[in-house]
């Protein structure tokens, strides 16, 4: 006898098609506008994007090696805090606490000026890259550690027990017993933690290093376009998370397949 699965209470999928035909009624209004004789006050000139496509690939390359390196180090991170919070050591159990605590309760931007501005009044030079992939990694680190943590705790407690009940030792039992297991239940969170990341290094111009958006910034402050330009930022963002927001649909579908199987 089979159970009805539940129904979501929202339908992705057609969140998903209402917004793009959103987008693309608003792009033809958009261009329509711009088009001599229409009525329109606008005057757009997509030109630009092409003209200096060199210089947004080349920040787009920027972005994505600044969050590959942060979302490597920051998963590294938080699973060594994860594992740190459930050891049995009371007082690195609380620093690995109060870290997460600290970078999940305070805006990344602050974050990244603590380390830009703070690193070099105590004699530590740093560099562009090396301050927001450090600042990247500290921030998503943190959520990172609270995902594995949820996913350690749902394993029965039971399992843990009898592994060391065997002869196992810590890392052993979350290396062979646990981890295995939260995987299937950690991934969809995860990757969609790292979605936001690739959104997150924005904030990277802020510290002047030159990703994609400063770079969009720099062609702005040459040819006055804008709109056009930042509507081209943003269509690359999207090329690059929407692959990854399908990938963590195409994991739930198989996930949730495989338990009903």
């Amino acid at each position: 006898m089979h159970r009805a699965s539940a129904r979501p209470l929202v339908d992705v999928r057609s969140l998903m098609r209402a917004g793009i035909v959103a987008v693309v009624v608003l792009l033809v209004v958009l261009l329509a506008s711009g088009i001599p004789g229409s009525g329109g006050s606008l005057r757009l000139d997509w030109g630009v994007l092409w003209t200096n496509r060199l210089l947004i690939l080349r920040g787009a390359l920027i972005t994505l090696q600044l969050a590959v390196a942060a979302a490597v180090l920051g998963t590294i991170l938080g699973l060594l805090v994860a594992l740190v919070r459930l050891a049995r050591v009371p007082l690195l159990a609380q620093y690995a606490q109060g870290y997460t605590e600290v970078f999940r309760g305070s805006p990344l931007l602050m974050q990244l000026f603590w380390i830009w501005f703070g690193l070099p009044l105590i004699g530590v030079p740093i560099n562009g890259f090396a301050a927001a992939a450090l600042g990247l990694t500290l921030n998503v680190g943190a959520y990172i550690a609270e995902i594995f943590r949820g996913g350690i705790l749902a394993v029965p407690r039971g399992q843990t027990e009898a592994a060391l009940a065997t002869g196992m030792s810590y890392v052993q039992t979350m290396r062979f017993i646990i981890l295995p297991q939260i995987v299937r239940s950690s991934l969809p969170p995860l990757i969609g933690q790292l979605i936001s990341l690739v959104k997150d290094t924005s904030l990277a111009s802020l510290i002047s290093f030159q990703e994609l958006m400063l770079m969009t910034q720099s062609i702005i402050d040459r040819t006055h376009k804008i709109f056009e330009l930042y509507l081209g930022a943003a269509v690359v963002y999207f090329a690059i998370c929407y692959p990854l927001s399908q990938l963590v649909r195409t994991v739930e579908r198989r996930l949730s397949g495989s338990e009903r199987g």
